[in-house]
């Protein structure tokens, strides 16, 4: 996963993208937080392949990981 997505100041402002390309992270999760499916963003962005995808998928889990802290309720 870590070689899908890039991070580099010159492409993009520096926001995380897939590699290769300039499609960033959080246009494909935007995508899939609309309720498009893998599918249908594959038809979008046809120079993307189901890897990709799920490389988004887990960067952002990742990011949600590092940037919030789970507390007990009760």
């Amino acid at each position: 996963m870590e070689s899908r997505i890039q991070i580099h100041p010159d492409i993009c402002n520096g926001r995380p993208v897939i590699a290769g390309t300039r499609i960033p992270v959080q246009t494909v999760m935007e995508f899939l937080g609309a309720g498009d499916s893998i599918e249908e963003v594959l038809e979008e962005y046809p120079s993307l392949n189901r890897e990709d995808i799920y490389a988004c998928m887990q960067f952002a889990a990742r990011l949600m990981a590092n940037h919030y802290e789970v507390r007990k309720i009760a």
